[in-house]
This record gives C-alpha cells, structure tokens and sequence, in this order.
C-alpha cells in the first residue's frame, strides 16, 4: 500500500505514482504493457532490491576509487536500464535517477558523497552528517508533506512508514539535487518518522535511559539531565513552529488544549512520563516543555539503599513505617525524588488493601493490583467543568480506600486530607514542596488557612499533629545524588506547638576527588514514638535494632 500521490501535473508520474484512490480504482500506468507494473514509491525500493545483485556482480566495489563519479554513474546507469529491461520494470527518467542516487551513494566511499555545504573546511564526522541533515530537513519536509496522505500515513506501522517515506525522500533529494549518504538519509528519515509520529527531535532524548528531566526553553535550547546534573543537548527543534506543534501533539493525546486562551498545561505521555507546558505570550523566548521521564526500573527502598539515598537501617525503619501504617508526608525540593521515594514506599503496601490515588497528572507507579487512579480535570473553553484536587480528596472518602495517596498536597485540599487521616484512613501518604520538616508543617497550616474554613492555630495544629506521623525529608545535594536527609517523627503537641524528634538525619563531611559528597546518615539513638503500633504488627525487635 503507498500514501504517496504525485501533483504534478505528468500523465506517467500520476498513473505509476497515484495514491490510494488511484489503485483502488484499479487505475494502471497508459504508457506501459499490462504486464510491467506502474511504479510508486514503495516500488522504486523494491526495484532497488531486485537491481542491487547486478550492480553487486558487475562493479567491483573495491575499485570505485579509481572511477570518477560521472564515469560510475554512468556505469551505474547502462546497468540499471539492462536489468529493467530485462525484468520488464518500467522506469523513467526520474525514477532512474533516483535508483542511480541510491546506487551510487552505496558504492562511493563517504567522503567521496558530495556535500550541501563546501563553503567551509569539514568538521569531524559526526557534525558534518547532522549539519548535512538539519539543512536539508526544512527543504525536503514540506515537499514531503505535500506528496503523502496523512489519513493514510497514521494506520501505517512505523516500519511500513519507514518504507515509503526512503523512496519519497529519495526523489526529492534527486530532484532538488542535494545529495545525501545512505546513512544521512536514514537518520533523514527516522527525524521525520519522529516528526510524523512521534515527538520529533525529544524522542531520541526520551529513549535514552541515562535522562532523567528534558527541558526545551525554546527551539534551539534544550537541556537534560542526567545523574543529577544538567547539560545542554545536541538536538534542536527547526524553529517555535515546530515546538508549538509537538506541544499539540502532547496534550491532544489526553484531551486538553494549549493555545492562548490556555497557556499552562499539565500532561503525561503515553509511558506515563510527566509534562509541563507554557507557551507564549507568557513564555517569552518561545515554548517551553518541562518533562519529567518515568523510570522504566521500579525503585525500591533495598535498591535506594545500594544507591546511597538512605541507609540499609533507615530502609527498614521505613519499611516498618509503611506496613504499621503511618500517615507519611513526603518533603523536598522540586526535582527532590519525592514521588520516586513515594512510589518505594507504596511498595510495602499489603496488596489486599484498596488504594486511591489522586494527582494533577498522573504518574504514581503502583504495583498493587487494587488501585484507583484520580486524576484532576481543567475548566473548559467557558471556564466551567474544572474538577480540583479538593474534590477529588471528598469523593475519595465515599469510595471506601484504605489508604489515600496524593500526588501533591498544594492547597486547600490539606484540610480534608487532614480530616481522612484523622477519621480511620490510616497509611496514607502525601507529598510537598518544603525545604526542612518542620517548614513543610508550617506549610501545611498554610493550606488549611487556603480553604477558608476559619480555625483558631492551636485547633489546625492539634489536626496536624493528631494525623501526621513522620515526616521524610529528601534532598537532590550538590553532587547530584538525591539523599533523605531527615526521618522525622511528630510526637504531640506542647502548648500551641507541635513537638517532632528526628530519628535519622544526614550529616555532611566533604568532598571525594570525584566530586560525591561524602557523608554518613546518623541515628539519633531516640526510641520512636510509634514503638507500641509497631509491636501491634510484631515488628518491634526489627525497630529497635535498626534504631540502633
């Protein structure tokens, strides 16, 4: 099956070359005999594939150097117009030189493969081949979205598509005369591919595994990080055009909208990676895409041990923490890994139990088979629909969880999370943005003020207090490495303050030639407050030994 229709105009081209309404009409070529099939440009591959043993028989490859490129083409040619004829294929003029281009850009050694740019002295390899590519890309893109059929092009499998879009492309580059290797005009057409299907130049980025975050501030400046540290990337976006096109792409696939009645978006990708968008006028240099990869490995409490981020003794206490049931609220930094240290925790959740979660987006990657995923909706074009996180937390409470995670607690929603820990949803966990334990207390009594319920300070406290057990603090240090620096109980309240004591904490002690920090987590030798609810579930010998 071929997408691909030529517009132009010749009764040959459109007879061999027509489209799918052509063939399905059973049109044939009017020059050719019944029995030499019309060409199109899937067919001009498998020409290729029929021609390539003569060209291999009759050309030594070995000895193209001592031939020039006219006097190789040419030889290229006499064989290929012999075996056509012989095979009874009916080739044109273009559709020969097309098959002589292919041919020819096998056999040349790839130096040899002439340039677009000779103006200036060739860099390394490498640079020279993305440079060929990126400057032939704008020319050839938009003559290729004129000759496909877009309908057809997305039922087509990716390898399919790969297919007919080498033997389009091939024409082109004939017809505009810019000659590419075989090897450019592959990665041409994978950067198309990943145009047409994917999200263009950020599908190589999200496929490599050692990313952690891509940032795109505009077209030309994109950046990664990776192992905790950023750096620029070495793909671009062709112009703000191009950007606004993948941002499309992203939300349309989930059913929002970016535009300049909406110019904020929260999304996820179809692996569940988390995506923020921001477009003009309030970005000013030009779209800007914040993506926050999801992790292909699931990362456990043992495996953050082996990484360093806590202590073999610290992923017991926690481990211990999540099976006896304590609400936890998870505390740190932006890009701190407080939904990687959530996801390990939920872990050590008893599969029995019914979960629900709810997320602005969602990517919580749960492995219970009991889960129910909410996830809030934004107002419509009228401005109405809008489904927040409060509301989300109330109905949860009539849908009879066990336990209630929250992506992030960032408002108004915290007084009715207070109210389900403190009313039997015992386990439930939450994060938010805040620099120390006792700050994300605070922060906390912020939000309750939010939802305009007036209480008097003492009474909010007292509710914190009451339903908030221990507080992890996790940090993204200087060397990359994100590490909990502090595990915090909440003990009570003492007047109108609410009394916490830290169990562990990270203590700071140089630096390694290689730039880690080096450091030990240190157990403050306190016997925890939830030592009876532990003894409940039989883990307190495991406690006290991993206090220490």
């Amino acid at each position: 099956m071929s997408m691909f229709g030529r517009r132009d105009g010749g009764t040959g081209s459109q007879s061999r070359v027509g489209g799918l309404a052509a063939r399905a009409a059973g049109l044939t070529a009017r020059a050719a005999p019944p029995e030499a099939p019309a060409l199109g440009a899937a067919d001009i591959i498998d020409a290729k594939l029929r021609l390539r043993p003569l060209i291999a028989a009759q050309i030594d490859k070995t000895h193209t150097a001592d031939l020039g490129r006219g006097e190789l083409a040419a030889a290229i040619e006499r064989i290929v117009g012999a075996g056509a004829e012989a095979q009874k294929l009916t080739l044109d003029a273009r559709e020969r030189r097309v098959l002589v281009t292919m041919f020819l850009n096998e056999l040349l050694p790839e130096g040899d493969v002439v340039r677009l740019d000779r103006r200036a002295s060739p860099p390394a390899p490498a640079a020279t081949s993305r440079a060929n590519i990126e400057e032939a890309a704008p020319r050839i893109y938009p003559l290729v979205m004129e000759r496909i059929d877009s309908e057809v092009a997305t039922k087509l499998s990716r390898p399919d598509l790969a297919i007919q879009l080498a033997g389009i492309v091939a024409e082109i580059l004939t017809e505009l005369k810019i000659q590419l290797n075989q090897r450019e005009q592959r990665d041409l057409v994978t950067l198309m591919l990943n145009d047409m299907l994917g999200l263009g130049p950020l599908e190589v980025l999200l496929a490599d595994d050692t990313v952690n975050d891509i940032l795109v501030n505009g077209a030309k400046n994109i950046y990664v990080e990776r192992r905790g540290k950023l750096e620029r990337a070495d793909v671009t976006f062709r112009d703000d055009a191009h950007v606004m096109a993948i941002c499309t792409r992203i939300v349309s696939s989930i059913g929002r909208r970016v535009d300049e009645s909406t110019p904020l978006v929260d999304a996820r990708l179809a692996d569940g990676s988390r995506v923020n968008i921001i477009i003009p006028p309030l970005a000013i240099d030009g779209p800007s895409i914040s993506i926050r990869k999801f992790s292909k490995k699931t990362i456990d409490l043992d495996v953050m041990a082996r990484q360093g981020n806590v202590s073999p003794a610290m992923a017991t206490i926690l481990k211990i923490a999540a099976r006896c049931k304590l609400n936890i609220l998870i505390s740190g930094g932006t890009g701190s890994g407080k939904t990687t240290l959530l996801n390990a925790m939920s872990q050590m959740i008893d599969p029995a139990e019914r979960i629900v979660t709810i997320e602005d987006a969602a990517e919580l990657q749960l492995q219970q088979p009991h889960v129910v995923r909410l996830e809030t909706r934004p107002p419509n074009l009228e401005g109405r629909g809008e489904i927040g996180m409060r509301d989300l937390v109330k109905n949860a409470l009539r849908m009879r969880p066990d336990r209630i995670i929250l992506g992030e607690i960032r408002g108004e929603e915290a007084i009715d999370m207070l109210q389900a820990m403190n009313t039997g949803h015992d386990g439930s966990l939450g994060t938010i943005h805040a620099n120390r334990p006792r700050e994300a207390l605070t922060r906390l009594e912020n939000m309750v003020g939010m939802s305009g319920i007036n209480l008097p300070s003492k009474a909010v406290r007292t509710q914190i207090a009451a339903a908030i057990h221990m507080i992890l603090q996790i940090s993204r240090m200087r060397d990359g490495v994100r590490r909990v620096t502090s595990i915090t109980e909440v003990v009570g309240m003492e007047g109108e303050v609410i009394t916490t004591q830290e169990l562990y904490s990270y203590k700071f002690e140089g630096e390694a030639a290689d730039g880690t920090l080096r450091g030990r987590f240190e157990t403050a030798g306190l016997r925890p407050a939830f030592t009876p609810r532990a003894e409940y579930y039989g883990l307190d010998r495991l406690l006290v030994e991993a206090i220490g």
